[in-house]
Formats: C-alpha cells, sequence, structure tokens
C-alpha cells in the first residue's frame, strides 16, 4: 500500500481537565476529500490544527506528505495550504496586500487575478482586511490557503457565513481540486455529501464513525446521511447565519 497524503495516529491534546482529542486516528489517500464532520465543541478544529502543526498533540503522531509538522514545518509550508474558521490577519492591510504577501512565500504561486476571482473579491482588492464582511474575510482566508498550490489543503468551515451564490463557488473550487488531498471541516450536510469521497464523525473527542457517505447510511440505517449523523451521534447539527 502507498504512503498516504495525511497520516494521524492516536492523536491527543487536552486543556486541563477537557479531553479537546481523544485517540483520534486518519489516514487521507493523496488525492481524497476526507470530511470531518461534527457539532461545534466536537473536536473538529483542534484536529486539524494538530494535523496542521500548529498545536503539538500530547500524543500521538502525524506525517503530511512524508513530513512532521512540528519537526519540518518550512517544508509543510509550501506543500500544506490551510484555512481556519477565524483568520489572525493584519487588519490594516489591503486584500491585494496580504494576497501579494502570502504569493512572496512560493516558488510558483497562482496569480493575484486568479486568487481574486476564485473567492469573488475583485472589487474588494483595495480594502482593509478589517473593513471586509465576515463572509468575505472567509473568501479570502480560502485564497491565501490556495495561494501557494498546495499539494494537500485544510479547509476548516469552508462556507460559514457565505451567502448560497459564495458557497456554491467555494463548492466548485474545491471540486477543482481533484488532483490535491483535501481536508475538510464541516457542519454542513449538503457541502459534505457534494464534496467528501470518505467522512469521518466526531463527537466529544473521537471519531464515532467513518466511510464514504453512502457506508456511514446504510451503518446507520437511516435514510439519509442527516439522519445517519443523529442516529449515530444522537445529536443534531446547527444551521449557520449567512453573510456575504
Amino acid at each position: 500500500m502507498s504512503e498516504p497524503a495525511i497520516l494521524a495516529e492516536g492523536l491527543h491534546k487536552q486543556y486541563g481537565d477537557t479531553v479537546a482529542v481523544d485517540d483520534i486516528s486518519l489516514r487521507v489517500e493523496r488525492g481524497e476529500t476526507l470530511g470531518i464532520l461534527g457539532m461545534n465543541g466536537a473536536g473538529k478544529t483542534t484536529t486539524v490544527e494538530l494535523i496542521a502543526g500548529l498545536r503539538a498533540p500530547d500524543r500521538g503522531s502525524v506525517r503530511v506528505l512524508g513530513l512532521d509538522p512540528r519537526r519540518d514545518r518550512g517544508a509543510v509550508r509550501q506543500v500544506l495550504g490551510v484555512q481556519l474558521q477565524h483568520a489572525y490577519l493584519h487588519g490594516a492591510l489591503t486584500v491585494v496586500e496580504l494576497l501579494e504577501l502570502y504569493r512572496s512565500f512560493y516558488p510558483d504561486p497562482r496569480s493575484t487575478e486568479e486568487l481574486l476571482e476564485l473567492v469573488e473579491l475583485t472589487g474588494q482588492r483595495k480594502t482593509r482586511f478589517e473593513k471586509l464582511s465576515g463572509g468575505q474575510q472567509q473568501r479570502l482566508s480560502i485564497a491565501l490557503a490556495l495561494a501557494g498550490r498546495p499539494q494537500a489543503v485544510i479547509l476548516d468551515e469552508l462556507t460559514t457565513g457565505l451567502d448560497p451564490r459564495a458557497r456554491r463557488r467555494m463548492w466548485a473550487a474545491v471540486e477543482s481540486l481533484r488532483e490535491e488531498t483535501v481536508i475538510l471541516v464541516s457542519h454542513a450536510m449538503e457541502e459534505v455529501e457534494r464534496l467528501c469521497d470518505r467522512v469521518a464523525l466526531i463527537d466529544a473527542g473521537r471519531i464515532l464513525a467513518s466511510g464514504t457517505p453512502a457506508e456511514l447510511v446504510a451503518q446507520s440505517g437511516a435514510p439519509n446521511l442527516d439522519e445517519a449523523f443523529v442516529a449515530l451521534t444522537g445529536k443534531e447539527l446547527e444551521i449557520e447565519e449567512e453573510s456575504a
């Protein structure tokens, strides 16, 4: 069996008495899109932060394209794009200034115009980050994650806060990444069903079930993935409000 693009084994992360990630193992093949589905607070974001090397696990190991995200940080940044749910960017910089800054980190980046068009921010190119709406900030974060033509991408709540038109555009952008490896963190059922080859259901820091959407439906005995999630976790996913 060939080496997977992303391999996480026995990840554990605890903050005081709170266990955020509890013995999670994930294998993502090259060119595969894996959805991580769960409620707010389930441990999804902490899991991908451990995979990206943004946090150190208390136990467990991670390999991204054969690299250790903590030991080989520079090399991992060249091959892994990361978009987190909450972006911490310099508010005084404009959209185009942030894109040019991130493009400077890579030897063969996407063009600024391509990135602006991809996330529909051409009209905001000279707008400061702090003046963008929440949805526009989210779209810019996605463009920054894709700036370096990464071989693997982590997208954390890709379309939270986006209006339906922007959401469909972001889905199309992910669908164009079929040669790349993608981890998509979400609690949007339609998004996961459309974009993901496999899905891992996470609750209370643990993976409760994983498989293709069809396999999870069959495993639960439910008629669809939405009800399969309820059957397997005993919980219903929240609905986020939209913003452009």
